[in-house]
């Protein structure tokens, strides 16, 4: 039971942190209306790669913090703070924008799928997110830390973020000559928030 709780916890949490538009997925958008979806399949392949190796050392250092509790007592109250302030953000005071496809990304002879490798090791954000993530299911009691449910989480995150790729692929349009998001992503991204915090909240309030 486990390691499907793992494996889908992987999954949905890798899903929904590649909602917001961001490098990744505006760059496969980019690749996909230029080159094809093949190029843009290959790029997020590579992307895909490099966030099993995040998500792993992720996971080693949120299994790590687990043991030691009053540590993550404290990480708690200030991911709360955190949270509740990008929710209000997002959701009251950021403008209701859409995100057009960065230009200055040019075509390049090198291999996509090392490319997204390259690009994905630049992204940082993945680190403290699935440390947040590993920590705070753990609390639950739905997330293991043993080595075959980790393998399966880690599997997990590296096909939610490829399959949230893949929507960007195929749904990216253009609209007068400037591919544009046209979901205001202000407004998702202040939900996604908003659920993180009443999750953080009645996680500490549960254990006072």
């Amino acid at each position: 039971m486990s390691l499907l709780l793992n494996f889908i916890i992987g999954f949905v949490a890798a899903f929904i942190g590649v909602i917001p538009p961001g490098l990744l997925n505006m760059s496969a958008a980019k690749i996909s209306l230029e080159e094809g979806r093949k190029q843009a399949y290959l790029f997020s392949a590579g992307v895909g790669c490099t966030v099993l190796i995040q998500t792993y050392i992720a996971l080693i250092g949120a299994r790590y913090l687990d043991s030691n509790p009053e540590v993550i007592a404290i990480l708690q109250k200030v991911g709360l703070g955190i949270f509740i302030c990008l929710t209000i953000y997002f959701l009251f005071i950021a403008k209701d924008t859409r995100r057009e496809v960065p230009k200055e990304m040019e075509r390049t002879k090198t291999n996509r799928f090392f490319k997204g490798m390259m690009i994905a090791a630049l992204n940082l954000l993945p680190l403290p997110y699935w440390v947040y993530i590993g920590v705070t299911f753990a609390g639950f009691g739905w997330f293991s830390f043993e080595q075959p449910s980790l393998i399966t989480a880690i599997i997990g995150s590296a096909l939610g973020t490829i399959a949230m790729l893949a929507l960007y692929i195929k749904f990216f349009k253009r609209k007068e000559n400037k591919p544009k998001v046209r979901t205001n992503m202000n407004l998702v991204i202040g939900l996604i928030t908003a659920v993180i915090a009443i999750i953080t909240a009645f996680k500490i309030f549960t254990t006072l």
